[in-house]
């Protein structure tokens, strides 16, 4: 019997063993007699037929499904699909699904899919409502970072697309370590996606030519393209890109090590509506590239940035020549560009209609270049030079005579330039100066130079001289002499500087203040303060004082009592107390939108109400490191001031 309840040979109704999990339970089994060999649970009428029915009963499980058609047979259910919700939903079903619908082209959609019970008229209206769906303008902008940027979500993205206006802006920054995003997402996106008119790609170095090629093909309409950190992409991407996208009109490649010169000419020869070019650190490109490309496009292109590559002076030389439309132009870090390509450049006669110049780290600028260069535009309203370190004073002023034009000038880490070159370009500048701003120029010391004062700079609108340590006092006062109508101050970091300088050029100044910051001025007292509010509270709308050790709360009374139009302040580091705060919450025309108390440790609980009152205005208040204010306290505040972000 034991045998029995164990059999499971050859002749087994149920194939592989027994259908109960413990068949020696006496109880399940029945004895029928010696004619029937057959055992049935209790309480079931006995068929001699059994094995019968459970071959039915397994065979109703086996349900057949739409999976088990080959990938071609769904490829022409999906192509018939209507455009929208239909295909959106079909691609949610599996990934066999998705990879299926992102991988059919435009073209391959049936045309008839929603038609063919349509009146002839009918059907005119609606394939011109489908062709305006798939030519859509492109309203969707899309961006995916990190761990976000997979194949999956790109095919997803090129399904839904098309019933949302269809996608104009891709941009992919960065890729997940393990399902990085290749050229099998973009081939999705170019078969999706043809409204798409900007392309950035960052830091993918496993996207190669064959994704950007088939955007290239799939995306004509592209006019915008991004590229960096992309060690893949060649010229042949480049290239189908130059001949599919005659629209393109912005192109930056940055860091891409395997595009060179003749990716840069495909450019030139085919784009002809290209507009700006930005280049930075790309071996394999040279003169030659840069030179086709700016000479194909002389006419059209306005915004041109080369940086840390290995052209020479002929690049230069061509630019001047060829540069016939260009307006702004940025040069970083060319070492191998001397002081002949910059005089070349400015000689050229090519840049008439350049407004903006930024250059930075080109030890080719000296002040035959410059002066060169000044001469060459006439109408260069925006000047900008970082870390020159041959200009010295001569050329600086030689530039602001010939440079008539200039309204803007900054100069940072020239260390050269001396007080004689700072206030030459005052004395030389044309009559359109507004700005000036120098930056870390180790060069400048406090002299007496006893100039000439019978020519201001009566232009000049906003000054800026930071963290020049030499700059004291006497440079002040004759800078508020030669500068009567500033109205943007800003001397953050002149720890040189004291009351005996500022004032008298606080009484110089006629047109009124608006913007001034002191931030790091740790010899300035409340005596500043209080004549600045006092002489120029009326215009003055932002205050800086971040780090005066020595204002406490008269500054304060001041404020409140003079300045009505201030919107922004900043104490942070200050000696003022909760009389200083209430001080400025019982002022009757103040009306503050940003305040700054950080590292005030005098601040305590007892300005919970002050606080309260001034943040009726207020849009952002800073209390980091106020350590005598208890959490409780910033609790409080942040539930009143609902509309004010705090920080804390």
């Amino acid at each position: 019997m034991s045998k029995l309840f164990g059999f499971s040979g050859d002749d087994d109704f149920c194939p592989g063993g027994s259908i109960y999990p413990n068949p020696k339970e006496s109880s399940l089994f029945l004895s029928l007699g010696h004619h029937v060999d057959v055992y049935f649970p209790p309480r079931k009428r006995s068929r001699i037929s059994a094995p019968l029915v459970f071959t039915e009963k397994f065979e109703r499980k086996k349900e057949v499904s739409i999976e088990v058609l080959p990938d071609e047979c769904l490829f022409e259910i999906f192509r018939r699909l209507p455009a929208g919700q239909e295909r959106s939903a079909c691609a949610c079903v599996s990934k066999r699904w998705l990879t299926l619908l992102s991988n059919i082209c435009r073209d391959e959609f049936s045309s008839n899919s929603n038609i063919e019970n349509l009146k002839p008229e009918e059907k005119v209206t609606e394939n011109k409502a489908e062709d305006q769906e798939i030519e859509s303008d492109g309203y969707l902008s899309r961006s995916l970072e990190g761990k976000k940027a997979t194949d999956v979500r790109l095919a997803a993205i090129a399904v839904g697309a098309a019933s949302h206006g269809g996608l104009g802006k891709l941009s992919i920054r960065g890729s997940n370590s393990t399902r990085r995003v290749t050229d099998v997402g973009l081939r999705a996106i170019a078969r999706g996606c043809p409204s798409l008119k900007v392309l950035s790609l960052w830091n993918v170095p496993s996207i190669g030519d064959e994704g950007l090629c088939e955007i290239a093909k799939g995306c004509n309409l592209l006019e915008k393209l991004d590229l960096s950190q992309c060690p893949e992409i060649s010229d042949m991407a480049l290239i189908a890109v130059a001949k599919n996208c005659p629209n393109l009109t912005d192109l930056t490649i940055e860091s891409c090590s395997k595009i060179g010169n003749e990716g840069l000419q495909a450019i030139g020869r085919y784009c002809s509506n290209l507009k700006s070019i930005s280049i930075r650190d790309c071996p394999l490109l040279g003169d030659q590239g840069i030179a086709n490309l700016l000479s194909s496009t002389s006419y059209v292109m306005t915004k041109v940035k080369l940086q840390a590559l290995n052209i020479t002076d002929v690049s230069l030389a061509v630019i001047g020549h060829y540069g016939k439309a260009i307006t702004d132009l940025v040069l970083v870090g060319l070492p191998n560009v001397s002081e002949r390509g910059f005089w070349v450049m400015g000689n050229g006669h090519g840049l008439q209609k350049l407004k903006s110049l930024s250059i930075t780290s080109c030890r080719g600028v000296t002040d035959t270049g410059l002066e060169a260069v000044g001469r060459g535009c006439p109408n260069l309203k925006q000047f900008c030079l970082r870390k020159c370190a041959f200009l010295s004073d001569n050329g600086l002023v030689s530039f602001a005579k010939a440079a008539a034009a200039l309204e803007s000038l900054q100069l940072e880490e020239c260390h050269r330039i001396t007080q004689f070159g700072f206030f030459g370009i005052l004395l030389n500048c044309g009559a359109k100066l507004k700005a000036l701003a120098m930056v870390n120029c180790l060069g400048i010391k406090d002299l007496n130079l006893g100039l000439p004062l019978q020519a201001p700079c009566k232009s000049l609108r906003s000054l800026s001289i930071r963290n020049c340590s030499g700059f004291g006092n006497a440079s002040l006062a004759v800078l508020g002499k030669l500068c009567p109508q500033l109205q943007h101050l800003d001397l953050s970091g002149l720890q040189g500087i004291t009351d005996a300088g500022f004032l008298p050029m606080l009484e110089s100044c006629e047109a009124g203040l608006v913007k001034v910051n002191l931030s790091g001025c740790m010899n300035l007292t409340d005596k500043v303060v209080s004549s600045l509010a006092e002489m120029h509270g009326w215009t003055l709308e932002m205050l800086n004082l971040d780090g005066c050790q020595k204002i406490s709360d008269a500054s304060l009374v001041a404020i409140a009592e003079n300045c009505p139009l201030l919107s922004d302040l900043d104490l942070s580091k200050c000696m003022i107390t909760d009389c200083g705060i209430a001080a400025l919450a019982n002022a009757n025309q103040l009306n503050l939108q940003i305040l700054s108390v950080s590292r005030c440790y005098s601040i305590t609980d007892k300005s919970l109400l002050a606080l309260g009152k001034l943040g009726q205005t207020l849009v952002g208040l800073n209390l980091q490191h106020c350590n005598a204010i208890s959490i409780s306290t910033v609790d409080l505040l942040v539930e009143q001031l609902w509309r004010c972000d705090i920080l804390s």
